[in-house]
């Protein structure tokens, strides 16, 4: 049986809060994480990308040793070639698109030229070469998230990690997105983590789903539970 490029036990302790959650991903696969608000997305998405160091457990991507609290050791966010996609997309204003996306290949050593044509190449992969001049203000919220998900897909990162990609998006920009997004996700030959409050965008995005609740993974009357409350608030 292959080994999953990301192979991850994460516990983190914090104040009135525990995470303990497993996760293993495949190449190729994107794992959806469900679970409504405080039940531990965001924190597992910080300790992937090594802004949260664990408690205890590990960490390993592609057959590296990221995090082993029981050894000390643990390799910071920057050197860990993880595509991270923020759910307010976080572009720098002050940047065009094309720089913005070409900003990772920089940060890998690039010289400038061949990071930027590399960038151009990743815009127009989500329709959007055309507008590489752009800076954030003058682009929509649907474009922004494209310029943000080229951003993380351009330095062809072994993991990518997407925290609620569409909740910011009006529905008819969201439908439009969502059938994007997956598209560009069966292109990633790395493992991605999704995680979203939605199981529509799971279920239209990911390969399988993990349902969360209270910082573990949920049981299944849980889950049916979870299941019932996401769908009434769909329907309101």
């Amino acid at each position: 049986m292959t080994a999953p490029l990301l192979d991850a036990q994460l516990i983190v302790c914090l104040p009135a809060f525990r995470l303990d959650l497993r996760l293993a991903v495949a190449a190729g696969e994107t794992v959806a994480v469900l679970g409504p608000n405080g039940a531990g997305k965001t924190t597992a998405l910080r300790a992937l990308a090594g802004l949260l160091a664990l408690d205890a457990g590990h960490l390993d991507l592609a057959g590296r040793r990221l995090d082993d609290p029981a050894t000390g050791w643990f390799v910071p966010a920057r050197h860990r070639g993880v595509g991270f996609v923020f759910a307010d997309h976080l572009l720098f204003p002050y940047l065009s698109a094309l720089d913005n996306v070409a900003f990772g290949l920089r940060c890998q050593g690039r010289p400038r030229r061949e990071a930027r044509t590399r960038a151009l190449g990743f815009l127009d992969r989500v329709g959007l070469a055309d507008l590489s001049r752009r800076r954030p203000g003058e682009l929509s919220r649907g474009q922004s998230q494209r310029v943000a998900l080229a951003r993380a897909l351009a330095i062809e990162p072994p993991l990518l990690l997407l925290d609620e990609p569409l909740a910011s998006l009006d529905p008819g920009t969201r439908e439009e997105i969502r059938a994007g997004l997956r598209a560009y996700l069966s292109d990633h030959t790395g493992a991605t983590v999704l995680v979203t409050h939605d199981p529509l965008d799971a279920s239209a995005l990911a390969d399988r789903s993990v349902f969360v609740d209270a910082g573990r993974v949920a049981q299944p009357d849980r889950r049916r539970q979870a299941r019932a409350t996401w769908t009434c608030s769909e329907a309101v």
